[in-house]
């Protein structure tokens, strides 16, 4: 009944645990989650910073002493001072794909194309079922354009693509001038899916210690509005699978997602703060659902609430923001709020 395909590989469930290293560089947790239900799980990032700062230690330690004394030149350090971070990252997936039998899907968070390609073949030799390349930017630079910035995303994609033959799903963030066009663009590169959306982290301040410090914050259900609303209107118009994440805290939100035409939905605010056992709950009253509605399949859900099956095309579009708006003035006048409350 659950059972639902995703990046080419048939799951057991759309219940996927999202990307977090809390909660996946933990081998024990994988079982745990393959034991709780979980339909595929998403590694922690191996982050471009992390690539780089390989390079750089090895090349330090490679030259370290060099002009020291001719014996130099044969000298290599110990391998314990430089266990690089993507040696540790692809060993983590041979021993994950060792421990479950439930897809590993890896992943590469990066904003250049570096050496993306390198390991990302690296990746697919170490054993790991898909590859979500979590394209995360923050630009800064005012000479830089949106096309030139989207240029850049669809050439990193497209390199890694020619690389390696494992699916590959992308995973955006929301902030695009066009998204539909963008999503289009990266799906005739070839791509197996889209995962929407990433959370940017956000800095905060100290204002005693006049500090800027990482404030992360979990996601509500209030946050699956978005992903609910792009999923909804991509689904049925290109021919790859979606992924959402964000405010999947309980079985209706799972839901709704499906409904919007979503093949797999991630977990990982609502599993940090229930713990990995949660995921059994949410499968349960999904199950339950699907059940006393008479659904059959997951696949029968899917996408009967996206923007060509809606009996109301326009609630994802701009008409209902008119609507929202006159409803929540109508509101204001019952309660007597000031009309300029609402701007």
């Amino acid at each position: 009944m659950l059972s639902t395909q995703y990046l080419g590989l048939t799951l057991r469930s759309p219940l996927v645990v999202g990307a977090c290293g809390s909660l996946t560089e933990d081998l024990s947790h994988l079982r745990q989650m393959e034991d709780a239900g979980a339909g595929a799980i998403v590694l922690h990032s191996l982050f471009e910073e992390q690539l780089q700062k390989d390079r750089f230690d090895l090349h330090y330690y490679l030259n370290q002493g060099t002009e020291s004394y001719a014996e130099a030149l044969t000298y290599f350090p110990h391998q314990a001072l430089f266990h690089v971070s993507a040696e540790i990252y692809l060993d983590h997936i041979r021993q994950a794909k060792a421990m479950v039998d439930t897809p590993i899907i890896a992943s590469l968070n990066g904003d250049s194309p570096g050496s993306w390609t390198g390991y990302a073949q690296l990746i697919e030799a170490a054993g790991a079922d898909a590859l979500e390349l979590n394209l995360y930017a923050v630009p800064t630079d005012p000479n830089q354009t949106a096309a030139e910035l989207e240029q850049a995303y669809l050439d990193i994609v497209r390199s890694v693509i020619e690389t390696i033959n494992i699916p590959i799903a992308v995973k955006l963030s929301p902030y695009f001038t066009n998204l539909a066009n963008l999503a289009q663009r990266l799906t005739q590169t070839g791509i197996n899916g889209l995962v929407l959306f990433n959370r940017f982290y956000q800095p905060d301040i100290d204002i005693d210690t006049l500090e800027a410090y990482p404030h992360v914050l979990l996601s509500t259900p209030q946050d699956l509005r978005l992903p609910l609303r792009w999923i909804a209107i991509l689904y049925g118009t290109l021919p790859i699978d979606f992924a959402a994440t964000g405010g999947v805290h309980q079985a209706p939100d799972a839901l709704k997602l499906l409904m919007a035409g979503a093949n797999v939905t991630m977990l990982v605010s609502a599993l940090l703060r229930h713990g990995i056992d949660h995921l059994r709950t949410v499968e349960q009253d999904l199950r339950s659902w699907l059940q006393a509605h008479e659904y059959d399949s997951i696949q029968q859900l899917r996408g009967s609430m996206s923007q060509i099956n809606c009996p109301d095309p326009s609630a994802f579009e701009r008409a209902q923001y008119i609507k929202s708006i006159q409803t929540y003035q109508s509101n204001a006048l019952q309660m007597h709020l000031p009309s300029h409350y609402f701007g």
